[in-house]
């Protein structure tokens, strides 16, 4: 059985820094891509992070790009999300999704997702 499981959520005012942990099992983790994906009220889910386990290849969107860092630790089977120079508007439920490709991943696709670890920024 696929499981993803968050962690390192909270609340946080804005310039502050949080890091978001995937733990991932049921799977080959060196087979596919694993994406942090977040949602804000009244608002779609977005892909903001992915990373290719086997190529090590990143993807970032635009309103987090050099202020994420999505890391893997494949020994651990494990995928952070280092948030940096936070902002009210990174405010949602952030989710870690598993995807079958980098590719898949940036456009939005994922085969599973965690339940969600909420993070909240405050001006």
């Amino acid at each position: 059985e696929v499981q993803l499981v968050e962690s390192g959520g909270g609340s946080v005012q804005a310039g502050g820094s949080l890091r978001l942990s995937c733990a991932a099992s049921g799977f080959t983790f060196a087979d596919y891509g694993i994406g942090w994906f977040r949602q804000a009220p009244g608002k779609a889910r977005e892909a903001v992070a992915c990373i290719s386990i086997e190529s090590g290849g990143t993807y970032y969107a635009d309103s987090v790009k050099g202020r994420f860092t999505i890391a893997s630790d494949n020994a651990k089977n494990t995928v952070y999300l280092q948030m940096s120079s936070l902002k009210p508007e990174d405010t949602a439920v952030y989710y870690c999704a598993r995807s079958f490709s980098l590719l898949y991943c940036r456009t939005g696709g994922a085969t599973h997702y965690g339940k969600g670890t909420p993070v909240t920024v405050s001006s």
